[in-house]
This record gives structure tokens, sequence and C-alpha cells, in this order.
């Protein structure tokens, strides 16, 4: 499994909007790519425009190929890509340990 991270900056004053944006965006756009295997949000405490999506793919290629290069990706970036301050920085990571 492959996680990938996306640090979302966002424009001042649109966290509730963004939030209604993104977790419609997984669950009608992301949720179909193949490989997509979850995903989570968290929203800064100290800069609450700043959010650290969290997305769960099966490989590499799944998110960097099938979704990033389909279609779909069009479709994620029209909902959420108007909140955006700057571009998300995006890095991939791999499972080295896991505790319960």
């Amino acid at each position: 499994m492959i996680l990938e991270i996306a640090d979302i900056r966002i424009q001042p004053g649109q966290q509730a909007a963004f939030e209604q944006a993104i977790q419609h965006a997984l669950a009608t756009v992301a949720s179909r790519a193949q490989g997509f295997q979850g995903a989570k949000v968290n929203r800064g405490i100290e800069s609450p425009e700043r959010y650290m999506l969290q997305i769960f793919w099966a490989t590499l290629e799944d998110h960097t190929v099938g979704f990033r290069q389909s279609p779909l990706f069009t479709e994620w970036r029209a909902i959420i890509g108007p909140f955006f301050a700057a571009p998300p920085a995006v890095e991939h990571f791999e499972l080295v340990t896991k505790t319960a």
C-alpha cells in the first residue's frame, strides 16, 4: 500500500466550503479510481487554512498514472482546485512499521 500525502493550503475563510467540497470529491470522484483504498483529511490547528490529505493507494501507479492521467483528475481538481491558495505539495510514502 502507498500513502499519498498532500499538504493543501486554502484561501482564508473558506474552511467550511472546502471541507464540504473535499468530502464530496473523495466520495464521488477519488473513490471511483482504481486502487483507491481510503482517505483521511486533517485541518491544521495553528494554521486553519492548512490541510493534510492522506490517500491510500494499492500502488504508486494507481495514483500517478491511473488517477492523475485520467478524466477523474480533471473532475477532482474542478471540485477542490478553486479553494487552493497555492498548488499542493504531494509526496508518496511506503509503510515501514505499524503498531496497533
